[in-house]
């Protein structure tokens, strides 16, 4: 059955959702996007989304940026959502991105004086970074975009160039994922997650003013830590070396949830294993991001009730 997108304020067949090749945003990256996970709670036949309206915020935070304006509130970008994926109608994990662009057909660098559109789909993802047993990361030759050149806490298209860079370099040198250095080489992030290490019963992790994006899942992370393992998380400079002789380090991310890395530029990270901070965390999160734990359910917000409130009245 083909998907439904929402696409030009309407509810369309996806074959339907279609932007001219002049596209503004085609050609100058003058976009900016949400990753949204829904997680699917078997048990209760639901799909929870995780903490939309922090992504919905957040996306209205980059598109000032880009001197854009959402036409629709936080509460109403919500809505939509949950309509969505119940339209769909998926009953596995989905992933939600919304995207909003500078949708005029018009040749010119700027962002004055050209239409904002927005759009929004669902598809699947599974493991973003599928490594077994945990990541080996390489540290990247390319350099963290600058605050003042890109804006890094945006989630703007048009950046994630820097990450395609990073990421296929890494590839191509035989890791699963890069960590990414700031132009004064401390560490800022993967090519499409924040970083954390382990170090002395601490966690840390960059401060916002390395050109990290400041990820959702790193809040989520950082409060599951304080509030359930009593684990502070220092946010600070951190430097290459750092890497190479902490306890444990893993990468999170709305994608890559929480992957464990096992080994940075060939040296081996710890024992080698999923670190036991790294592994409490885990058995901490999925429940959480699945509705499973009561105390942090308003994260959590269900897309499938009202379908299923009209089954049960059949």
């Amino acid at each position: 059955m083909e998907q439904t997108v929402f696409f030009e304020g309407a509810f369309v067949p996806a074959s339907q959702a279609k932007v001219s090749i002049m596209t503004h945003a085609l050609h100058y990256g003058t976009a900016c996007f949400e990753g949204i996970r829904g997680y699917w709670n078997a048990q209760e036949e639901q799909i929870y989304i995780f903490r939309m309206a922090e992504h919905y915020e957040r996306l209205h935070r980059s598109a000032n940026i880009l001197m854009m304006k959402l036409p629709y509130t936080v509460d109403e970008l919500c809505d939509l959502t949950v309509e969505l994926v119940r339209r769909n109608a998926n009953r596995q994990d989905v992933y939600i991105r919304p995207i909003v662009y500078k949708s005029s057909a018009i040749v010119g660098v700027r962002l004055h004086g050209i239409d904002d559109g927005f759009a929004l789909y669902t598809t699947f993802m599974g493991k973003y970074i599928p490594a077994e047993g945990g990541a080996r990361c390489g540290v990247s030759s390319w350099r963290r975009v600058n605050d003042n050149a890109i804006p890094a806490r945006g989630k703007i298209t048009g950046s994630y160039v820097n990450s395609a860079l990073a990421k296929s370099e890494a590839v191509a040198n035989g890791f699963d994922e890069a960590i990414v250095l700031t132009e004064e080489g401390h560490v800022s992030e993967g090519s499409g997650e924040n970083v954390f290490l382990v170090s002395n019963g601490h966690l840390i992790t960059p401060a916002p003013s390395e050109n990290i994006l400041v990820g959702i899942t790193r809040d989520t992370i950082i409060r599951i830590a304080r509030d359930e393992l009593g684990i502070p998380t220092i946010e600070r400079q951190v430097d290459r070396t750092e890497l190479y002789t902490c306890d444990e380090c893993f990468l999170c991310g709305t994608g890559a949830e929480i992957t464990p890395v096992v080994e940075i530029d060939r040296r081996v990270v710890g024992d080698g294993k999923t670190g036991r901070v790294t592994h409490a965390l885990e058995e901490q999160f999925y429940p959480i991001v699945r509705g499973e734990n009561p105390k942090y359910r308003h994260w959590c917000t269900p897309a499938l009730v009202q379908a299923k409130a009209t089954a049960a009245s059949q």
